[in-house]
């Protein structure tokens, strides 16, 4: 069995991006007992070109000159993670687009393509609803991760096959001592000036949260989920300058296993990244998101999880957030979660087999 992970880098940046790789590749491995798994996202990759934007693709569906359906068409399944998040307009449609041509190039190959557990929507166009009902319709599996997502997917004509949750609940557990107290992940991209959340406020929710964490005698550790890259948005420049600042530990790990020991070794995470919070609640620890979008909700809540802080509609979100690292109840809560993951990727190891 040959898999083929799409839009999923073991070795990206975003160690969420890794964990989605890893996460989807330890799924398949719980299905298949002998899969060689290969990965493919934006650039280069084991494609025998880089794989760029729409137009590159179109080409390609037209003359075939490159060879990515012949080098596809190698493959017993295509797992197709959209990023995780991708699967949306709200990225913008070239994105969409190009993630959704390369899907449609394995299916033209006869190869199965499954949109792997994650994220569908929104989508606040008509051309990104045309694009993502063709993605859904071609598809031989869907799979949601979460409750609006299945909806999403279902006003476009769709059912989902699948609803799963996160494969980071497919990872194993490292086994560290919990020798830190609070992992606070702040996260670069909300950082600075952009769409998701007002910045200014972001970094007035970030330093009083510090503030009173070092008030009440917490230690803090400063986690970056986002390593440095060429973009603007990675954790590493703010994680290191408020360490810097208040004489904190601060943590730039090497790698996916790394974070993994990291929050596996704290008492309670608070993380402005998803993933930051899904490695803790993966491995046990109990995590407190600062959300800056609807993809954090609705796939805790589904595990039974729900300390959330919405930094969108929070009045005091540093308040909410303090307040849920305080409640002793959380660790309890933390280990039932990982025991209904496991539950609920079940369903997604069954469907997989099925393509066997």
């Amino acid at each position: 069995m040959r898999a083929l992970v799409l839009w999923a880098d073991d070795r990206s940046p975003n160690l969420g991006v890794r964990a989605l790789a890893h996460g989807t590749a330890a799924l398949l491995r719980r299905a298949f007992d002998d899969v060689t798994v290969e990965f493919q996202s934006s650039g280069r990759g084991v494609a025998p070109v880089p794989v760029g934007g729409p137009r590159q693709l179109v080409r390609e569906h037209v003359t075939g000159h490159h060879g990515l359906r012949r080098w596809i068409s190698g493959y017993d399944v295509v797992v197709d993670t959209r990023s995780g998040d991708s699967f949306a307009d709200l990225y913008g449609l070239p994105r969409l687009t190009t993630m959704s041509l390369m899907a449609e190039l394995a299916t033209r190959s006869g190869v199965p393509v499954v949109l792997g557990p994650q994220t569908i929507g929104p989508f606040s166009t008509l051309a990104g609803r045309a694009v993502a009902r063709r993605s859904l319709a071609r598809a031989t599996t869907v799979m949601a991760r979460d409750h609006l997502s299945a909806q999403a997917a279902a006003s476009l004509g769709r059912e989902v096959d699948v609803l799963t949750t996160d494969v980071v609940f497919a990872l194993p557990v490292p086994e560290v001592e919990r020798d830190r107290d609070v992992v606070l992940n702040v996260s670069g991209l909300l950082w600075q000036p952009g769409p998701h959340v007002d910045a200014i406020r972001y970094r007035t929710t970030v330093t009083t949260i510090l503030d009173e964490l070092t008030a009440q005698g917490r230690r803090v550790t400063l986690l970056a989920h986002v390593l440095a890259s060429r973009g603007h948005d990675d954790d590493v420049p703010v994680v290191r300058e408020l360490a810097a600042e208040r004489g904190l530990e601060a943590v730039v790990p090497e790698d996916l296993d790394e974070v993994r020991r990291v929050v596996a070794s704290a008492t309670v995470v608070l993380g402005s990244r998803m993933h930051a919070c899904l490695n803790a609640l993966s491995v046990g620890t109990p995590a407190v998101p600062l959300a800056y979008s609807r993809k954090f909700a609705p796939l805790l809540e589904a595990l039974g999880w729900h300390a959330t802080v919405d930094l969108r509609e929070d009045p005091d979100p540093a308040a909410t957030a303090l307040a849920l690292v305080a409640d002793p109840m959380l660790a309890a809560q933390a280990a039932r979660v990982r025991e209904t993951a496991l539950t609920a990727l079940l369903p997604a190891e069954a469907a997989l087999r099925k393509l066997a």
